[in-house]
């Protein structure tokens, strides 16, 4: 179920004259920017294209990214929300029981007696824990906090992730 290309971005709009964008994070280190050289970035759409990195610097939370070929305000604009994805194997290794966002959404939720809760459609980071949004197939939704007391296995290449719902829960 894993997906060969992860999202670490989105261009969410132009800084500056000269072509530069600015682009939310969506990975934990905002400097693992500085090693990409290629990414492809994939617009709603459906179309993708290939990009050249040719700067990289970092304001507030966001990273500012030049690309070749793309040298004007105008021609930056085009590229506003375009979510930026790197091949995985340009990914950042995991630690042990780390997983790619990617990877987690979409894979189907069971609990312990192997009852399909849903399909996880979201994560909600909080600060503390990360919360996942479990989409029912009635629509109802089931929000299930990512701690050790709660996920008991998550394994992304079967597209299935067991929990162990505490009391509550799922009457909320």
């Amino acid at each position: 179920m894993k997906n060969s290309f992860l999202q670490v971005g989105i261009i969410t709009t132009t800084h500056g004259v000269h072509g530069e964008v600015k682009v939310r994070p969506t990975t934990d280190d905002i400097e693992r920017f500085k090693d990409l050289t290629e990414v492809t970035l994939s617009f709603s759409n459906g179309k993708e294209e290939k990009r050249t990195i040719r700067s990289v610097k970092f304001f507030k939370n966001q990273a500012i990214l030049g690309f070749d070929g793309i040298d004007d305000m105008d021609s930056a604009y085009t590229l506003r929300n375009a979510r930026i994805m790197i091949d995985r194997s340009q990914a950042i290794p995991l630690e042990e029981n780390e997983f790619f966002i990617g990877d987690i959404l979409g894979i189907s939720v069971y609990d312990e007696d192997d009852r399909l809760l849903g399909k996880c459609t979201d994560i909600i980071p909080t600060g503390a824990n990360d919360v996942y949004e479990v989409t029912r197939d009635d629509g109802k939704k089931i929000l299930i906090p990512a701690i050790k007391q709660c996920i008991i296995a998550v394994d992304p290449d079967q597209g299935q992730m067991k929990v162990h719902l505490i009391p509550g829960l799922e009457d909320l």
